[in-house]
């Protein structure tokens, strides 16, 4: 009887979590363009910037910076800020050489989303226009967190972007725990085949929502042993089994959001404190009461609290917090009017993010003054905890799980940015946690994450200094007023540079709002023909 419900209480938590996570594929993205970016060169050179390499080291510049084909072979330093570039110094240039001349800009490595779905939050998601997105903000390298569009199609676009036949970040496909499989998984066994499948196929990781303490436990060994990453969002309907603590013990490397971590500061209680008239199918309910969990955890400093934080870092755990998807629960009305909706949000995805009690995170039903209140005290217990994890040696990362709760790619990683800096990370700290520390959780740091020779050649270029202003980022540019007391926008990416191919960011933006511009005018054609 235990073996049969067991069985079956997994089979529900699956199909209540993916279910609702998936969507109908939008069109696959065109191959790349003979004007969509240039490069991989020969040799290229980006001459007189000023470098922040992503280690935590202060910026250094004026310098120039030697790529060969896709790898950064030389950083030569050329003088100093305020007085003319010591020619002596430079690299030559020699016939065929590329040169980017770019004295006052800087450059920093290729930002790492790591929690970033092709759409498969609403239906028919153009491919294009979220890889536009991502790579318009500087977004080289992404980790597809279940691959919900399918993992043909998620490894079809990955494969040709590790080609660069696509405009499109580096892909790192992680597939959901049990999709494809034709029963549910609820012994060891069946664990174990359906992972060392899944690698098979193609998945460098998985992504787990809950699972039994035995199942849990044969997935995670046996990714151990193919050599592929996992990752976690602690579900409410099995965290009672298995909270954050008891994962990372088994081998879990990454969590998502912040679910599973209170579970695992609870001194007083060992359950939720659920109202009689909870269920979990009702998004308000869900999520109004996810506002409320942190205020039962351990507080600050307590034994409990730092006995929890120093198991994680020894664990080597890795926590990927995505507050930015949770920012509307504290500020509705902010994040339904962002600068960039109106030129940058599809027909398809702003209905989807509209009130309704079947699309996931659309739980905006009766969205109360206190409702909010509650998740500003959450977000700022929760800040706490991941800025004293870090300032203890834990790995925090950078994710956004955009297109969802009013986020749109690209912008909704920018957001992110700002709250890390918002929970006490100061701006080195909130670059590293971007991209070095992605790269470390991917085991990819050899290769991507930071400013380095041998490295690939993974760069955001961008005129306005973003470690004074996380705003000058956004596509939407900072808002501010000139000399001339007359409002502009300033900043936005200008090149991002995935593998030594040179992309014009503000030319990828323009063509997200031409698609944009392109779906309105379709939808108000078909109401119009009705």
């Amino acid at each position: 009887m235990l073996k049969l419900l067991s069985k079956y209480l997994f089979l529900f938590i699956t199909i209540s979590i993916i279910s609702v996570a998936h969507a109908a594929p939008g069109a696959k993205a065109p191959n790349k363009a003979s004007d969509e970016g240039e490069g991989p060169y020969e040799r290229l050179i980006l001459r007189g910037v000023t470098v922040v390499n992503g280690e935590g080291a202060p910026p250094m510049g004026p310098v120039d910076i030697v790529v060969e084909g896709n790898r950064i072979t030389n950083i030569v330093s050329v003088g100093h800020p305020g007085v003319p570039i010591k020619a002596n110094k430079r690299p030559k240039i020699q016939e065929g050489d590329k040169v980017l001349e770019l004295e006052g800009y800087y450059v920093l490595p290729g930002f790492i989303d790591m929690h970033g779905h092709i759409g498969g939050s609403a239906d028919n998601i153009p491919a294009e226009y979220v890889f536009k997105l991502w790579l318009g903000h500087g977004i080289t390298t992404v980790r597809e967190p279940g691959s919900f569009n399918g993992l043909d199609w998620v490894l079809d676009h990955a494969k040709r972007s590790e080609k660069n036949q696509i405009v499109a970040p580096r892909i790192v496909p992680y597939l959901g725990f049990g999709m494809g499989s034709k029963e549910p998984i609820f012994t060891a066994k069946q664990a174990r085949d359906w992972v060392k499948k899944a690698a098979k196929q193609g998945a460098k990781g998985l992504k787990f929502f809950g699972a039994t303490p035995k199942v849990m436990t044969a997935a995670l060994e046996e990714a151990k042993k193919q050599n592929i990453g996992t990752m976690m969002h602690h579900a409410q309907l099995n965290v009672m089994s298995m909270n954050v603590l008891d994962s990372a013990r088994l081998g879990l490397t990454t969590m998502e959001h912040w679910y599973g971590l209170p579970e695992a500061l609870f001194e007083a209680q060992t359950i939720q404190n659920y109202p009689a008239t909870y269920n979990y199918n009702n998004e308000q309910d869900r999520f109004a009461e996810a506002g409320k969990l942190w205020k039962q955890a351990a507080p600050y400093g307590s034994e409990k609290w730092n006995a929890v934080r120093d198991e994680l870092i020894d664990l080597n755990f890795t926590i990927n917090p995505t507050m930015t998807i949770y920012q509307a629960s504290r500020d509705l009305m902010r994040e339904r009017n962002a600068d960039w909706h109106k030129d940058y949000t599809l027909p398809t995805l702003w209905e989807f993010f509209k009130p309704s009690r079947y699309a996931h995170g659309s739980y905006w039903f009766d969205w109360t003054t206190d409702e909010e209140i509650e998740w500003k005290e959450n977000f700022r217990l929760w800040m706490q905890f991941i800025n004293d994890f870090k300032n203890h040696g834990g790995r925090v990362t950078t994710g956004s799980d955009s297109g969802y709760i009013y986020k749109i790619y690209g912008f909704g990683y920018i957001s992110e940015l700002e709250l890390l800096r918002e929970a006490g990370f100061n701006p080195f700290e909130v670059i590293q946690a971007a991209t070095l520390n992605g790269a470390e959780a991917l085991g990819m740091a050899d290769e991507i994450g930071s400013i380095n020779i041998g490295k690939k050649a993974d760069m955001l270029i961008i005129k306005e200094n973003p470690l004074r202003n996380f705003k000058v980022l956004y596509g939407t540019g900072h808002y501010r007023l000139n000399e001339d007391n007359q409002p502009i926008r300033s900043g936005g990416v200008d090149y991002t540079i995935k593998d030594g191919i040179v992309y014009d960011a503000k030319a990828l933006l323009a063509d997200v709002r031409a698609m944009v511009e392109a779906a309105k005018a379709s939808e108000n054609s078909t109401q119009e023909s009705q």
